[in-house]
């Protein structure tokens, strides 16, 4: 893929970006010494494992052993190739890529995820026309006035009004020599199941365009303003829509989760809108769907705090009880808001003020608290109904990793039931093992997962410790490769990443981790990128001693070697000893490689 854009190009690109600030957008970065932290967006946990290194522009994480520079997270995140990422970026900086050389399958996917941005955005803007200016949008303005939206709040949110023809939207795009192909697949004209042409996917709906956090459009939402159904209408999947992920107000939202550390999860768009207009402007809705993993994985990478906030009907309780087994599985916490019977958000700021608002979530309760106040509430405190709670409790408290944490609500169950603690305790057995099944740096031995394989034998150690001081202290480079170190390497993994290492420094005379993976595989990309992120703190004297211990070390094997060899000999045992013989035939022409 590299060779398809001017090497220049790339690196023009990788030294503009700043890896921090990519990947600060979908993730919660905490400053830890020179590096940041957060929780790894690639798999659930709890204790964050995924570092980011400013320094080395680079990411790794210790408990799933995803790691690259820039592009590589774009890549994994975002599902992009090598040259869609370093286009997005580009675009992002300012830096012109020629892509005339891209195949045609990878021209013609750029292609179209740029002609469904470009329709969706003309799309907007048609739909806001709609809205303010014609006619037609009439009713729709008094029904957003009805519901208390100000003028600055439609502006702020770029709301809009599909008119009530079958065929509006096709007509506008008709003479406007955008490719049908675009239309269909963003979901904004479906075929006519009968004849030929297309008609309107939305039609006499206030239309909520949903944004991501490159502030481009995803798609949209449709809501009617009267009881026909369905209530809400989404743009179907499409190659930049996923709304399994996807949270409405993310972009309008983002910069004050940040600022609290908090988001308000709602269920619907004028949740989103009622409580943005009363200053809690970090409130985001699921596209009128249940709450899913993807929606999790997202609200991670933004805020710590997450208050989740229900109606008190049938309804609103179902979906919160989901939304607990959602968090579960992802090994991520929130709060739970049931608002006074009778309430949704909407109608509860509106009534009651934005202060109200904020100190009934300062009372929200934890998703354990939730889940046990439910079901003592549906089974009731009979001794047939306490045997069901602490059934369905099992799953639940078991799933906690922490034992001291699972202890306080075992306790907690016990006075809210009046059962014995210990025969609770005696029913709910961990189900995971402690420390939730996370392989950090200790626990990997340094190495993660990608480099557990190395980490036999006092040799592949040394050889693992004079790579990362490669990495880690360029200025050694030269030393290294004058005294053929690499050679003497027996495990070939490292050797190679060794070797990438000095080409990389003799072609370009220059040196950065970011430049040498993207000439490794995904194995030694991980290993390069674990041993380069670590803390060690190199002179040029303990490099110097590092590799005298391994070049002593050598000596020592082979030493040793020969008199294996003799004793061999002695004992007359021809199979050790003909084996010994090749081992070293072997490191004689190792040795002459060296010469």
């Amino acid at each position: 893929m590299a060779d398809q854009i001017p090497e220049s190009t790339i690196s023009e690109i990788r030294s503009t970006a700043d890896i921090v600030d990519i990947v600060s957008e979908v993730v919660l970065l905490k400053r830890a010494g020179k590096n940041f932290q957060g929780l790894c967006p690639f798999h659930s946990e709890k204790t964050p494992s995924f570092t980011v290194s400013p320094d080395k522009q680079v990411f790794y994480c210790f408990g799933c052993g995803a790691g690259g520079n820039v592009f590589t997270f774009l890549m994994q995140h975002e599902g992009l190739s090598f040259p869609e990422a370093v286009r997005t970026l580009g675009r992002r900086y300012g830096i012109v890529v020629e892509d005339r050389q891209l195949s045609p399958e990878e021209r013609a996917r750029m292609a179209e995820r740029d002609g469904i941005f470009d329709v969706h955005q003309q799309a907007a803007a048609f739909f806001r026309r709609m809205l303010l200016e014609s006619p037609e949008g009439r009713t729709a303005r008094a029904y957003l006035e009805k519901r208390g939206m100000r003028s600055e709040t439609i502006e702020r949110f770029s709301l809009g009004y599909a008119p009530p023809e079958w065929d509006a939207l096709a007509k506008y795009f008709a003479g406007r020599r955008v490719p049908t192909t675009y239309l269909e697949t963003a979901g904004l004209i479906i075929p006519r199941k009968s004849g030929s042409g297309f008609y309107d996917r939305f039609r006499d709906r206030i239309i909520f365009p949903i944004t991501g956090v490159s502030s481009r459009i995803l798609g949209f939402g449709g809501r009617v303003m009267d009881d026909a159904m369905p209530k809400y209408l989404n743009s179907p999947e499409s190659p930049v829509f996923n709304k399994r992920r996807s949270l409405y107000g993310l972009e309008a939202a983002r910069g004050r989760c940040r600022e609290t550390g908090t988001a308000y999860v709602v269920e619907g768009y004028f949740d989103v809108l009622a409580l943005a207009q009363a200053g809690v402007t970090n409130a985001l809705a699921t596209l009128g769907t249940a709450l899913t993993a993807g929606h999790v994985k997202t609200l991670k990478g933004h805020v710590s705090d997450i208050v989740l906030v229900f109606d008190s009907d049938q309804a609103g309780i179902r979906a919160a009880l989901k939304s607990v087994e959602v968090f579960r599985k992802e090994n991520m916490d929130a709060r739970i808001l049931v608002l006074p019977e009778g309430h949704d958000p909407d109608s509860f700021i509106r009534k009651f003020g934005a202060e109200a608002f904020g100190a009934a979530a300062r009372n929200a309760r934890s998703m354990m608290d939730f889940l046990m106040e439910e079901t003592i509430r549906k089974h009731g405190l009979s001794v047939e109904g306490k045997l069901r709670i602490i059934s369905e409790m099992q799953g639940p408290l078991g799933a906690i990793s922490d034992r001291m944490a699972r202890s306080l609500y075992i306790r907690n169950l016990a006075e809210k039931t009046g059962v014995d603690e210990a025969m609770i305790a005696e029913r709910i057995a961990p189900t995971n093992p402690p420390g939730g099944g996370r392989r950090g740096p200790a626990a990997a031995g340094g190495g993660g997962p990608a480099g557990e394989a190395c980490l036999t034998g006092r040799h592949i150690r040394i050889e693992r410790k004079i790579i990362t001081m490669m990495l880690q202290f360029p200025d050694i480079l030269p030393e290294v490769e004058r005294r053929h170190t690499l050679e003497l390497f027996e495990d070939e993994q490292l050797k190679s990443i060794g070797r990438r290492i000095l080409t990389q420094y003799s072609t370009t005379g220059k040196y950065h981790v970011s430049d040498v993976i993207e000439a490794l595989d995904d194995t030694e990309r991980e290993m390069t990128v674990n041993l380069a992120i670590g803390g060690d703190v190199w002179d040029r004297e303990g490099c110097l001693r590092l590799l005298a211990q391994f070049e002593s070390g050598r000596k020592r094997q082979k030493d040793n070697l020969l008199q294996k060899i003799e004793a061999a000999s002695r004992n007359n045992d021809q199979a050790l000893l003909l084996k010994l013989l090749k081992e070293k035939q072997h490191r004689a022409r190792k040795r002459q490689t060296i010469n």
